[in-house]
């Protein structure tokens, strides 16, 4: 369960992040680094995918900065996961909800702008 987000750091299971973060469902948090901060491309999204999810929740950021190519919306959609794209303030909130009804959801979290 993820209980805190702040600009630049998030909470889930009583341990903070500091950086972007992978949450899965089993919520196991790994590290998320993309070659460009505020771009998220099909690679970016792969691991996530691999893991056949049926709801990926990407965080893009407080402000929303962060973007989603088409790319890599068009590789979740083509596997027909679910995607929700929101501020991380409100993925944080909507990855929790999925949790809470058992789905198998995946978060990709962008911590700042």
């Amino acid at each position: 369960m993820i209980e805190e987000y702040h600009f630049g750091s998030i909470t889930i299971n009583g341990k903070t992040y500091n950086s972007d973060v992978i949450v899965n469902w089993k919520e196991e948090v790994f590290s998320w680094q993309r070659e460009e901060s505020h771009i998220i491309d099909a690679k970016d999204v792969k691991s996530a995918i691999d893991q056949n999810p049926e709801v990926i929740v990407v965080g893009t950021g407080e402000a929303g900065i962060a973007q989603l190519t088409d790319t890599a919306r068009q590789a979740i959609c083509e596997k027909g996961i679910k995607l929700v794209v929101e501020k991380t303030g409100e993925a944080k909130e909507i990855f929790n909800k999925y949790l809470k009804e058992g789905k198998k959801v995946i978060g990709l979290f962008h911590l700042t702008c």
